[in-house]
This record gives structure tokens, C-alpha cells and sequence, in this order.
């Protein structure tokens, strides 16, 4: 309940229905913004698979917006709404971020005109032949995504603002990558705020390289 009113405060729902307006088809009865905003409240309930939406008709009060999705379109739609997609931007941000942070006050990872990034690799194992899963330099299997997160200090955690995807064999130091997921976590921070604040970039020592 408290995740549906977040996005309605924040305005989620209307910026992330306006962003993904281009992979509306004509006459579609169900909203790519709408499917995608009922597969997150799904997965938040412990979800692990498209059809564990139907949770959510369990739950007539996490609706917002009114709950319409089923697995079909959602399995659809998550095919087609991809980065590399002509219609995509993967650098898109939402307006609702800098609206979250201001409605936050003191608990806002701004408050002192600081906002910290910290980055870093994550080994996820994989127990099947999942797409570009490898094996890591652990002589596991899996992927190797690397991440941003903005840092909210002792009283809080770390917010997610980028991640790229990566096979498990993926280099820990790769220069590329860090410079990537840098342009990527910059872009996410609200427009109207970013010029007003210090940004300090922190990551371990996969991203000591002189590139």
C-alpha cells in the first residue's frame, strides 16, 4: 500500500506513462507505463516470475490506477520495451525523482548539498542457462552487473540509479564500464538540482584505473 501511494505522490505513474507513449500501440487496452508499474508493485510482494502478477488481484487496495495487467501483456511488453530499442533512451530520466527528494526534507540524500554515488560489481548466480550468463572469475555462474547507487547516509540505504547488465566474465576493472555507468548515474539525478550540488563519485578498486 505504501509503494502504490509513493507512486502516486510522486507522480510516477504520469511521467512514466508520458516516457513510454512511443511503445503505445493504437486502440492497446493496456498502458506500457500501467504493465511495468504493476510488474514492480508484483516483484516489491516477492514476485519472481511475470505470472505472479495476478498477486496483485489479491490486493484490491494496491491499485494504482486501477489494476488491469495480466501475464500476457506483461510478457509482451517487457519484450519490446528495451534500451537498444529505436524508441528507447536509456540515459531517460523522470521528473518524480527530484519530486521524491523534495518531499523527503531532512531525508534527503541533498540535504547538505552532497549528493554521494558509490559503485560496484555484484556476482548473481544463475542456476540455469539464463541469457549471458558465463562463469565468473569466482568459478561460479552467472552475470557480473555493475551499479550505481546514490548513498542516504547512516539513517538510510543506498537508492539504485543505474546498472548495466553484464555477462559474469566480466572484467572487474573495466574502464569502459565504470565511465558508462558514471554518464548513466549522473544523467538519473534530477535536472533542475544537479548544477546546484557537489557530486562525489566513490568505488572500490576495480575502478582504480588510470582511464
Amino acid at each position: 500500500m505504501l509503494l502504490a501511494q509513493m507512486v502516486r505522490k510522486s507522480g510516477l505513474n504520469t511521467a512514466i506513462s508520458v516516457a513510454l507513449t512511443p511503445w503505445r500501440k493504437p486502440r492497446v487496452v493496456h498502458h506500457p507505463g500501467k504493465i511495468l508499474l504493476d510488474v514492480a508493485l508484483a516483484v516489491a510482494l516477492g514476485g519472481g516470475c511475470l505470472a505472479d502478477i495476478g498477486m496483485l488481484l489479491a490486493e484490491p487496495d494496491v491499485r494504482p490506477g486501477g489494476f488491469r495487467s495480466h501475464s500476457l501483456p506483461c510478457h509482451r511488453q517487457t519484450r519490446r520495451v528495451r534500451p537498444e530499442s529505436p524508441r528507447g533512451d536509456p540515459g531517460r530520466t523522470f521528473p518524480s525523482t527530484g519530486r521524491v527528494w523534495e518531499l523527503a526534507g531532512a531525508n534527503s540524500p541533498a540535504t547538505d548539498g552532497q549528493v554521494i554515488v558509490d559503485f560496484g560489481g555484484v556476482l548473481t548466480l544463475a542456476h540455469s542457462e539464463k541469457q549471458d550468463a558465463t562463469a565468473t572469475r569466482k568459478k561460479t555462474f552467472g552475470h557480473c552487473p555493475l551499479v550505481a547507487f546514490v548513498d542516504h547516509g547512516q539513517a538510510g540505504s543506498g537508492e539504485l540509479v543505474a546498472a548495466l547488465l553484464r555477462p559474469g566474465n566480466a572484467g572487474s576493472n573495466t574502464a569502459a564500464d565504470h565511465i558508462e555507468i558514471a554518464r548513466l548515474a549522473l544523467a538519473q539525478l534530477p535536472q533542475t538540482l544537479r548544477l546546484e550540488w557537489q557530486t562525489l563519485i566513490r568505488t572500490d578498486s576495480g575502478g582504480s584505473v588510470h582511464a
